[in-house]
Formats: structure tokens, C-alpha cells, sequence
């Protein structure tokens, strides 16, 4: 088996720490890992299988000492347009956890149980763009539906985890929650437009002309890229929600042809991403806390929409935990992709 040296940038970061960990437990074919950080957070020492690796400091003297194969990138959109042509330069594939390239049009956008062939004749170097973690959990759900019953319409509402927003989100609930428990007051809200602790807000990421907020840009424009849908209608709502780890989404696709509830079901059961969590008598149904640490998007609530009399609509609740799932695995799982395309 061909060894890789590979490169995590942003090592240090929630999303890095979640590459560190996937990387060891499926024991991906490394020679050297090489882990880049920002100033704050070079010199800091991180294990690797039993290793001490220093996170270095990202800078080009650095990237072209490294000479690295594959590079996974989680530092934020403009440190990705920064320095990712220069790992591509040096002959590296990157494979980018921001959003700086995803809707570029020379840049493959990968969840590679759906459109995992694109990879099938990627160069040795280049760009390979990793989509939004709520993007990728309704992903592998979508296309077994699309596949047989024909999507025309999406409605999805999110209801995701302060971790998507870091170490600083998970440290502001906390605080803010202590501090009410304690009979102080919510404090000072630095890190969400509004209160999270005991609170949901309806906005993550800036809000566009059109009264779209950029995650929800986000996941109408990179669904149709990746389900290859240019004209599907996709209406999206992200509400952020005091949760720790993990993100919720209901969706309702509207189908052009009656989908049959059973075989979704099978379709689910068999998947290698998907697991069926669905009885409604058993009071069964996925929650964050049956996600959270574990590979698998898990399924429940199938229903028919309407009031249950549409069988061309069909509901689901699709839960994932968004550090590991909607992150570091989706893009350890490209990396895999090239690994076997590449022989």
C-alpha cells in the first residue's frame, strides 16, 4: 500500500482535532503527519498514534519544506484562499473544510457516497472543496430519494449545534448558562447575535440582500451543485440552538413521482452512511445525544406530507453529528476516494 504525507491545517481547531482522531481510527495509509496552526497555536504539541507531533506555523517557507501529498484544510474561507494554491503548487491535493471554493465551478464539491466519482480522475494536485456540515448530513437522504422518485422541491430547518461555531461558541453556552443557573444574568453574548443559552435564534452567518443568511445560501446553492440539480427549489431556515454537539434538520422533499415509504426505508437500512431510527410506537426517533461520536446520519420520522395524505411529499428528521459526520469524516472520506482511484 502507497504511503501519503498529510498535512492538517488548522490542527488545533474542533474540525482538526476531529481529523487527528478519524485519521488514526481508519488507520489511513500515512508516512508523515505534518499539523499547521496559527501563531496562537504553533508550538502547541497534539498525539498522533502514540507520537508527539509540534504544530508548526503556517507560512510558505513552511509549505514548501513539507512537500506534503494530501492536505485537509480547517482554518476558515480566507486562510484556505491564502494558502491552499500554495500546497497546490508544491503538488499537494487539497481538500478544503471552508467555504472559499465551493462553488467554484473548476472545484469538485464532494460527499463521496453521492458524486464520489468525480474523484475517479482527479490530478495528482489541485482543489477539492469539503461542503457546510448541514449540507452533507441530508446529502447521502436526498439522493436515495432524487434516485427513484424524482426531487422537484426541498424544505429543510436546521437546528444546529454551538460547536459549529468553535471552541468560543461551546465556551459562550456554557458561561452563559452557569451564569443564569447562578442567578447572575445571560453576560455578555460575543460569539451569537443574540442569547443561546436557553434560546434559538433564527440566524447563522451574515444576513444577504435577499433575507437569506449565508448558511442558508450555503445549503440551497451546494445541494444543487452536488445532487447535480441546477433548477431544484430548495428552501432553507438555519436556526442555531443551545445544543452542545450535533445538528437536527427536518426536511420535506417533494417528489415528482409517490414515493413509497417502505422502500425508503430499505433503501436506508442498506446504505453505508444512513441508519433507520423510525418507530413511532416505540417512541423511536434520533436525537444528538444517539449521534454524537458516532459515523453514521441517522433517519427518522418518515412520514407522508399534508396530513399524511401526499405520497408525492415526503417528512424525515435527520441528525448528525456535524464535527465528525458533516465534517473531518466526509473529507477523510474523499481523501480514501483518491487513495483507491489513485491505485
Amino acid at each position: 500500500m502507497n504511503l501519503f504525507k498529510v498535512a492538517i491545517v488548522g490542527a488545533a481547531g474542533l474540525v482538526g482535532r476531529e481529523f487527528l482522531a478519524i485519521l488514526e481510527e481508519r488507520k489511513f495509509p500515512i508516512a508523515e503527519l505534518v499539523l499547521f496552526g496559527s501563531e496562537n497555536s504553533s508550538g502547541e504539541i497534539l498525539e498522533f498514534r502514540n507520537k508527539s507531533i509540534q504544530i508548526e506555523l503556517l507560512n510558505e517557507e513552511n509549505i514548501e519544506k513539507a512537500g506534503v501529498d494530501i492536505a485537509f484544510f480547517s482554518a476558515g474561507a480566507l486562510v484556505s484562499q491564502q494558502f491552499s494554491p500554495s500546497f497546490v503548487k508544491s503538488g499537494a491535493t487539497v481538500i478544503d473544510n471552508s467555504s472559499a471554493f465551493r462553488m467554484d465551478a473548476a472545484v469538485p464539491l464532494i460527499v463521496p457516497t453521492v458524486n464520489g466519482e468525480l474523484l475517479d480522475s482527479f490530478p495528482a494536485s489541485g482543489i477539492i472543496a469539503n461542503p457546510n456540515c448541514s449540507t452533507i448530513q441530508l446529502m447521502d437522504f436526498l439522493s436515495i430519494v432524487n434516485e427513484i422518485y424524482a426531487l422537484t422541491r426541498i424544505t429543510v430547518d436546521t437546528y444546529q449545534s454551538v460547536s459549529g461555531a468553535g471552541i468560543k461558541g461551546i465556551d459562550e453556552l456554557q458561561k452563559q448558562t452557569l451564569s443564569l443557573l447562578s442567578g447572575s444574568g445571560a453576560g455578555e453574548s460575543a460569539v451569537f447575535p443574540q442569547r443561546i443559552a436557553y434560546n434559538v435564534i433564527p440566524h447563522i452567518g451574515a444576513f444577504r440582500p435577499n433575507g437569506q443568511s449565508e448558511e442558508e445560501m450555503k445549503m440551497v446553492l451546494e445541494s444543487r451543485k452536488i445532487l447535480q440539480l441546477p433548477d431544484l427549489k430548495v428552501d432553507v431556515t438555519t436556526v442555531r440552538v443551545p445544543v452542545f454537539h450535533g445538528h437536527s434538520e427536518a426536511v420535506t422533499c417533494h417528489c415528482e413521482h409517490a414515493v413509497d415509504i417502505d422502500a425508503i426505508k430499505d433503501d436506508i437500512i442498506s446504505h453505508p452512511r444512513l441508519k433507520l431510527l423510525d418507530d413511532i410506537d416505540e417512541l423511536l426517533y434520533p436525537t444528538t445525544v444517539d449521534v454524537v461520536g458516532k459515523d453514521a446520519i441517522a433517519i427518522g420520522r418518515l412520514r407522508y406530507g399534508n396530513g399524511g395524505e401526499d405520497e408525492h411529499v415526503l417528512q424525515a428528521w435527520v441528525v448528525a453529528d456535524n464535527l465528525r459526520t458533516g465534517a473531518a469524516l466526509n473529507a477523510i472520506m474523499i481523501a480514501e476516494r483518491l487513495v483507491e482511484a489513485r491505485g
